[in-house]
């Protein structure tokens, strides 16, 4: 085998000096080049989300005649992320909402902080139903959001929002090197997205029931982000200035069946491509009184846990502030009481 591989080496046309091979290694010419080995390493994005499932699930949701029922998750975590933007004393004039859903966010942006709103949703029944506030000049744009930068220009826009849609991205370093691209300098991204501790209560008895029933686990939750992570890959990005806090809302529900018809009705259903298409009753009846068993409340029901990370992030602008130099500083850390008391000016 080694005679086969250097013959096959040798064989190779010559590129200058050097050669490349199948093994993604520099080869040279032997004697003739000096040159560093040079290992090539992809990066290319794993399709872990069926898109097209995910975007017939959020039309089957907004088709339902009860769609409002199942609205309160994502309306009070978009209330929350537009508080957030409140808090930046600026006013935006192109501002963009990725993954409008049915427009949890947008229904709180005021005409004093977003002059011109920009939705962008894949889903077009959900789209025609976002609405905003009077006075906000609205454009909707039937897109994915893992493609969206191909219809908005580079550096045209202030603001970049999305509330509780980048957990079903596949290439989520991607989506937020494309962000940056079409933010303008000193613009701000501002997102929510569910945590790695959603609905834990869920995946370990569902885990716990297959394992007792047929031997072993399938991906029945999807995977999520976890907290740590986040962080990195902003930085990654090109973003400055971050700030990232997570936060849990914990949901009852009298049994499991009646947290798994929600997630349905919120388009927040399993979209993994990798998913199991069908889950045996005996199964989903031990999964319940599993579920029950480890994490029944006091006064009845069951919990469910939905954790969120809020992320805050901007493009780096010469008119940012900056740290001072390191060593500049002419007051310690251990006199800073004596600075709140006014003793040190």
């Amino acid at each position: 085998m080694l005679i086969i591989l250097k013959n096959y080496i040798s064989a190779l046309p010559a590129i200058g000096k050097c050669a490349g091979s199948l093994l993604d290694v520099t080869v040279c010419a032997p004697r003739t080049c000096h040159c560093a080995v040079v290992r090539n390493y992809s990066f290319d994005p794993v399709n872990i989300f069926d898109r097209k499932a995910k975007r017939i699930q959020r039309e089957r949701a907004a088709l339902r005649e009860d769609v409002d029922v199942y609205d309160y998750i994502k309306d009070e975590v978009g209330y929350r992320l537009a508080d957030r933007v409140f808090d930046v004393k600026k006013q935006f004039k192109v501002a963009v909402d990725l993954g409008t859903n049915r427009g949890f966010v947008s229904r709180h942006i005021l005409a004093d902080t977003v002059e011109h709103l920009m939705m962008c949703e894949m889903s077009p029944t959900m789209l025609g139903q976002a609405q905003s506030t009077p006075g906000v000049k609205v454009t909707k744009i039937e897109v994915d959001e893992e493609t969206f930068s191909e219809d908005i220009a580079d550096e045209s826009v202030d603001l970049v929002i999305s509330n509780l849609s980048l957990h079903w991205i596949n290439d989520l370093p991607g989506c937020f090197v494309r962000i940056m691209k079409c933010l303008r300098p000193d613009g701000v991204f501002m997102a929510s997205l569910f945590g790695g501790e959603t609905l834990y209560e869920l995946r370990s008895a569902l885990q716990l029931a297959e394992m007792e029933r047929r031997g072993g686990i399938a991906p029945h939750i999807s995977p999520f982000a976890h907290i740590r992570d986040i962080g990195g890959l902003l930085n990654r990005a090109g973003f400055t200035m971050l700030t990232i806090d997570t936060d849990e809302i914990v949901v009852g529900y009298p049994t499991m069946f009646e947290l798994m018809w929600d997630l349905k009705g919120m388009a927040e259903n399993n979209a993994a491509f990798n998913r199991p298409l069908h889950l045996h009753r005996d199964t989903l009846l031990a999964a319940s009184a599993i579920y029950s068993q480890m994490y029944k409340k006091p006064d009845g029901g069951i919990p469910a846990t939905f954790q969120v990370i809020y992320l805050v992030a901007w493009k780096p602008s010469p008119n940012q502030p900056k740290a001072l130099a390191r060593g500049s500083g002419q007051v310690s850390l251990k006199d800073l009481d004596k600075v709140v008391e006014g003793k040190i000016k």
